[in-house]
C-alpha cells in the first residue's frame, strides 16, 4: 500500500504569492546589496557566490517543477556544486559563467536578473536559450540524480523505495493497481 505524505502541500498560487513578495529582496541580492531572508542559506556557500547558489535553486525548480515539494530539497540538490567548485576551478568557472549568462539574458529580456524574473514561463524561455550549453546540460544532468535520489522525497512521489530487500516487486507492489477503474 502506498503512503503519500500530504502535509506539506504548497499550491502554485501560494508559491507565486510568496515569490512576488521576495522580488525586491531578490533584486537587491542580484545587484550585490545582500541576500533575502529566504535565501540566507546561500551565505553558507564557501566557493560560489550566494546569488549564484540562489539562482541555481530557482533554476532547479524551473527545470524540475514540483509545487508539492519545498525549496529545502532543491537546496540539498544544488549544495554539492559549491564543494565541487572549491576543488575544481573549471567547474567553478562553468557555473559562475553560466549564471552570469542567465542574468545577462534576463537583463536583455526583462531588465532584471534571473532571480528577479517574476514568472516561471519567462524564466523557462530564458532557460530554452541556454539549453544547448554545457552549463545547462551539466546542471540538468546532475539534478536528475541529486534531486530525485533523496529518500525523503520518495514518499512524496509515491515511490516506496527498493523492494529487493523485501522480497521483490512480485510480493510488494507488483499488483498494486488502485488507480484503474474496476471493470
Amino acid at each position: 500500500m502506498r503512503e503519500i505524505d500530504r502535509r506539506s502541500r504548497v499550491s502554485r498560487r501560494s508559491f507565486l504569492h510568496a515569490s512576488a513578495t521576495v522580488l525586491p529582496a531578490a533584486a537587491a541580492a542580484a545587484t550585490g546589496l545582500g541576500i533575502s531572508a529566504e535565501a540566507a542559506w546561500a551565505q553558507e556557500a564557501k566557493t560560489l557566490k550566494p546569488a549564484t547558489m540562489a539562482t541555481l535553486v530557482l533554476m532547479a525548480r524551473d527545470i524540475f517543477p514540483h509545487d508539492h515539494i519545498g525549496d529545502v530539497f532543491y537546496i540539498k540538490a544544488v549544495m554539492p556544486y559549491d564543494a565541487k567548485a572549491g576543488s575544481d576551478p573549471a567547474s567553478r568557472a562553468l557555473i559562475e559563467e553560466g549564471v552570469a549568462r542567465l542574468d545577462a539574458d534576463a537583463m536583455d529580456r526583462h531588465q532584471v536578473a534571473y532571480l528577479a524574473v517574476p514568472w516561471e514561463q519567462q524564466r523557462v524561455e530564458i532557460l530554452r536559450g541556454v539549453e544547448l550549453t554545457p552549463f545547462f546540460r551539466k546542471i540538468r544532468g546532475d539534478l536528475v540524480v541529486s534531486l530525485y535520489n533523496q529518500k525523503d522525497l520518495w514518499a512524496k512521489f509515491g515511490y516506496e523505495g527498493s523492494s529487493a530487500d523485501k522480497g521483490g516487486y512480485i510480493h510488494r507492489g507488483f499488483d498494486d493497481i488502485n488507480w484503474l477503474p474496476q471493470s
